[in-house]
């Protein structure tokens, strides 16, 4: 299974999987992008897989059914009725079928009350899992609590925590350097952290995308996965992890 990224908009990425004549697309913010990538291919669309409602993510819906009608459209069954053209109607612990690979749905709400994320186990031992998680998990940070509560956002990016740490992270938009900034001004003594800020700031310097991210990478630098160790901790002056949580996404938010 061969992963595209496709640029949208101003920031956003959208994720086109492809495997011989046909390909899925994950969260198409519009259609001509895909449509372009898919007649350099020569590939036909099967399916449309979305994390959640927001309009940059499903914004292309529409026209790529009007394209290919025979593609199935994936999502949360939270989202009923927020998704254009939604046929299936996913919830946690559920899987998806591509081709030859098998994804399996978590439920992750709390930038949205419906929100899902998608991941591919590692074909062999020797590749990467490719996690595609929307507005959840972002590379450095997490996405804004829009429907849900500090606790639901804490309980979904733990399971997303537990994923192998070679896990790619294809996150929705081009928001690491920014994310960082802030991460360095809570979490100011993590070595690995500063190491990582340096060559973001580099790589944007060069237009390079930062995305996919590693989960072992952001497990060590994203202060939204490190809301138990005690740096976190103490700059908040909490413990409990969904108040730790809270207050630095409140720290974010203001940012």
């Amino acid at each position: 299974m061969q992963i595209h990224r496709i640029n949208a908009w101003s920031d956003n990425y959208i994720f086109l999987l492809h495997t011989g004549t046909v390909a899925a697309v994950v969260d198409p913010t519009e259609a001509q992008p895909v449509l372009d990538q898919l007649e350099n291919l020569g590939a036909e669309l099967i399916a449309i897989f979305n994390t959640h409602h927001h309009g940059d993510h499903v914004g292309g819906n529409r026209q790529l059914l009007d394209r290919f009608p025979q593609a199935t459209v994936y999502a949360s069954e939270a989202d009923q009725g927020r998704i254009p053209g939604q046929q299936v109607f996913l919830k946690g612990g559920d899987t998806v079928e591509f081709c030859d690979r098998t994804a399996q749905i978590f439920f992750v709400p709390g930038h949205t009350k419906g929100h899902i994320a998608y991941y591919f186990p590692p074909a062999t031992p020797a590749e990467p899992g490719e996690l595609f998680c929307g507005d959840t998990l972002f590379a450095g940070g997490c996405g804004r609590l829009f429907e849900g509560t500090p606790a639901q956002m804490v309980e979904s990016l733990s399971q997303l925590r537990q994923l192998p740490d070679n896990t790619r992270i294809w996150c929705a938009h081009e928001y690491t350097l920014s994310n960082l900034k802030f991460a360095v001004t809570v979490d100011r003594q993590n070595p690995d952290l500063q190491r990582r800020y340096t060559q973001v700031q580099a790589a944007r310097q060069r237009q390079e995308a930062t995305v996919p991210s590693l989960l072992g990478t952001e497990k060590q630098t994203n202060p939204f996965l490190r809301w138990d160790q005690p740096a976190l901790q103490a700059i908040t002056n909490i413990q409990d992890p969904a108040r730790v949580f809270g207050r630095i996404r409140g720290m974010k938010d203001m940012f």
